[in-house]
C-alpha cells in the first residue's frame, strides 16, 4: 500500500521501502513454525505450573531483573544482573557517580510494573502513538541526555542506528508510528475464538512491533528500550506468563552483536523480515528451556522439603529435629565433607554447638539408614533422587541419569 501526500510519495517510500506493515505468515519457513510450536508448548507448561507464593514471587523478581538488566545493558549500562536484582529489592546503594545507572534501571522497572498493573486491572491498553511516546519519556526520565534529545518527543533530525542503517526520515516518523499502531491493532493480529494461528499472531505482533520501532527509530534516544517495553506489553496482555515475558530482552542482550547484524540485514534487499523473526524465536526457545529447568528445580526443592517433613512427622525429639534440619540444609548436589557439617547453615551450627564428632556420626548414620543421604569418602549429600522416582526412566546420558539410593540401601540408576 502506497501512502501519498498530494501527488508525491512520502520520503520513506523511497528511502525505506521495507516498511510495508505486513505480516505474511506464509513467508515463515519450517524452522520458524517448529520454533513457534515449541514456544507455545513451553509457555503452556509454565502457565500450568503451581508454585508456592514465595517461590513464584522470587521467580518473578529474578526474571524482572534479567529483563531490566538486559534492556539497559544493551544500551551501555554497566551494572550487573545481581546489582539490578538488589536495586529492585531496595538492597543496594550506589555511589553518586553511578546514580544515573540506577536511574536507568529504575525507569525500566517502573515502566514494566506499570504495564503489569494496567494489564491486571483488566482495562484495555491499546497501542497508540501517545503511548509509545510515553514509554520513551518513561525510559529517559530524570536522565542527562544530549541537548538535541527531548524525551517523549518525536525527533526532527536524521539518525544513524549503530553505524548499520539510517532511521526513517524525521518528517515521516509520526505518520509511520500511526501506521504501526493501526496495523498492530488491526485485523491482521486479531485472533478469532478458534483461530489456529492465535498464538502465532501474538508472537509475530510482539516481535514485529519491536522490529518496526527499531527500524523507524522515531526518537533521538531510548528507541531500543521503548521497543522492548512495547514488546513486553504485547506479551503480557496476551497472557504470556510474566517471567517468560522478559526473555526476549535477555536474548537480545546476550546476542547483541547478532541482534544489530540481523536488524541491519533485514533492512537491505530482499528485506528478510523472517530472519529477525527466526532469530528472536530461536533465542526465546533457548531461554524458555532454561526457565523450565529452573522451575522444575524449584518444584523438586518443594517436593523434597515436603517429603522430609513427612518422614519426620511426629518425631520431635532434639536428635530427630537436628537430623531433619541437617538433611534439609545440606547442599543439594555437592558432597559436603564431614569436617564441614557444622558450617552447613546457621541453625546447624547452633544445634551442634557443644556437641562432639560422635553426635555428627550418629546423625549421619541415622539419616543413611532412612535412605535420606548418600555417604562416600568425599562426604555426604542428600539422596534427592528419591523424589524423581516417578520421572520417566531414560538411558544414561549427561542430563537425565540420576543415582537413587532406596530406603533399604539398594541402588538404582534412573
Amino acid at each position: 500500500m502506497t501512502t501519498r501526500f498530494g501527488d508525491e510519495p512520502r520520503t520513506y517510500e523511497r528511502t525505506h521501502p521495507w516498511l510495508t506493515f505486513s505480516a505474511n505468515l506464509n513467508a515463515l519457513g519450517p524452522t520458524a513454525w517448529l520454533l513457534l510450536g515449541e514456544v507455545h508448548s513451553k509457555l503452556q507448561h509454565i502457565s500450568g505450573v503451581p508454585l508456592r507464593p514465595d517461590i513464584s514471587m522470587r521467580l518473578n523478581q529474578i526474571y524482572l531483573a534479567k529483563g531490566v538488566h538486559a534492556t539497559t545493558a544493551i544500551e551501555g549500562n554497566t551494572l550487573t544482573e545481581e546489582q539490578v536484582d538488589r536495586i529492585i529489592a531496595d538492597d543496594l546503594k550506589l555511589p553518586p557517580s553511578k546514580d544515573y545507572l540506577e536511574q536507568e534501571v529504575r525507569n525500566v522497572v517502573d515502566a514494566c510494573n506499570r504495564i503489569v498493573g494496567e494489564v491486571a486491572s483488566g482495562n484495555p491498553i491499546p497501542l497508540t502513538v501517545e503511548r509509545i511516546a510515553a514509554f520513551n519519556l518513561d525510559v529517559l526520565r530524570d536522565l542527562e541526555v544530549d541537548a538535541a534529545v527531548v524525551p517523549g518527543v518525536i525527533r526532527t533530525g536524521s539518525v544513524v542506528v549503530g553505524n548499520a542503517y539510517r532511521g526513517a526520515p524525521a518528517e515521516d516518523c509520526e505518520l509511520l508510528l500511526q501506521r504501526l499502531c493501526d496495523w498492530l491493532n488491526g485485523p491482521e493480529f486479531i485472533a478469532g475464538e478458534n483461530d489456529p494461528y492465535a498464538f502465532t499472531k501474538v508472537l509475530m505482533k510482539a516481535v514485529l512491533a519491536h522490529l518496526y520501532v527499531a527500524w523507524i527509530h522515531p526518537f533521538r534516544d531510548g528507541n531500543g528500550r521503548t521497543a522492548r517495553l512495547i514488546e513486553f506489553q504485547v506479551l503480557v496482555e496476551s497472557g504470556v506468563p510474566l517471567p517468560a515475558a522478559h526473555l526476549l530482552s535477555d536474548h537480545y542482550n546476550l546476542t547483541r552483536e547478532r541482534y544489530y547484524r540481523v536488524l541491519a540485514r533485514s533492512s537491505r534487499p530482499p528485506y528478510p523480515v523472517t530472519d529477525f523473526v527466526e532469530y528472536a524465536l530461536a533465542g526465546l526457545v533457548d531461554e524458555l528451556r532454561l526457565q523450565l529447568d529452573l522451575i522444575r528445580t524449584s518444584q523438586l526443592d518443594v517436593t523434597w522439603e515436603n517429603y522430609i517433613h513427612d518422614r519426620f512427622r511426629d518425631q520431635e525429639t532434639p536428635a530427630r529435629r537436628r537430623q531433619k534440619h541437617l538433611v534439609l540444609d545440606l547442599p543439594p548436589s555437592d558432597w559436603t565433607p564431614r569436617s564441614e557439617i557444622r558450617r552447613v547453615s546457621g541453625r546447624i551450627s547452633e544445634e551442634y554447638a557443644g556437641k562432639g564428632a560422635k553426635t555428627i556420626t550418629r546423625d549421619i548414620n541415622a539419616l543413611r539408614e532412612m535412605g535420606l543421604i548418600q555417604v562416600s569418602r568425599e562426604g555426604v549429600k542428600p539422596n534427592r533422587g528419591l523424589v524423581v522416582a516417578f520421572l520417566p526412566v531414560r538411558a544414561d546420558g549427561p542430563v537425565a541419569a540420576v543415582d537413587v539410593v532406596l530406603p533399604d540401601g539398594s541402588d538404582t540408576h534412573m
